[in-house]
């Protein structure tokens, strides 16, 4: 999973995940909280290592020097990824690039294109409730099938 930057809440946890926003994204991915939190099964790896602050609309960007200076690296010693969730704008702008949507909206709704290696996701944050709102395929098309996937993955039969 790549996401954006630890929230205040789970910054001050150490914990990636430990809140609202990660009871959402277990749910989607249809796993408990020990196999969320098993490092055999999911690795997690933000876009930025430190809660960025508040800003007017919410938690400041990830500080872009970590990225800079650490993703690729430790993307590389991560061995046999076999599907990355790509969480939140700042996640799909470096992940996907060029192939962004110009919205996050747009680059979700194309989720088909990268899938079954990446999938482009909104970030599980309540913030976003209105987006799931107005973006219903999310939910009803996506989520069943990230399940399925995950259970594969997770569960190999």
């Amino acid at each position: 999973m790549v996401g954006q930057a630890p929230g205040r809440i789970t910054h001050g946890k150490g914990l990636p995940f430990d809140d609202v926003s990660g009871e959402r994204l277990r749910d989607w991915l249809g796993v408990d909280r020990d196999a969320f939190y098993d490092p055999t099964l999911f690795a997690m790896l933000p876009m930025g290592f430190c809660f960025p602050g508040t800003g007017k609309g919410g938690d400041l960007p990830p500080r872009p020097e970590c990225a800079e200076n650490w993703r690729q690296p430790l993307l590389d010693r991560l061995p046999d990824i076999r599907l990355t969730l790509v969480i939140g704008r700042y996640a799909h702008d470096w992940h996907l690039g060029e192939r962004c949507g110009r919205t996050l909206g747009e680059t979700v709704a194309n989720w088909r294109s990268f899938w079954p290696e990446l999938l482009p996701m909104p970030h599980p944050s309540p913030r976003n409730n209105r987006w799931l709102r107005l973006n219903p395929f999310f939910e009803t098309e996506v989520v069943p099938e990230l399940r399925v996937r995950v259970g594969e993955l997770v569960r190999p039969g």
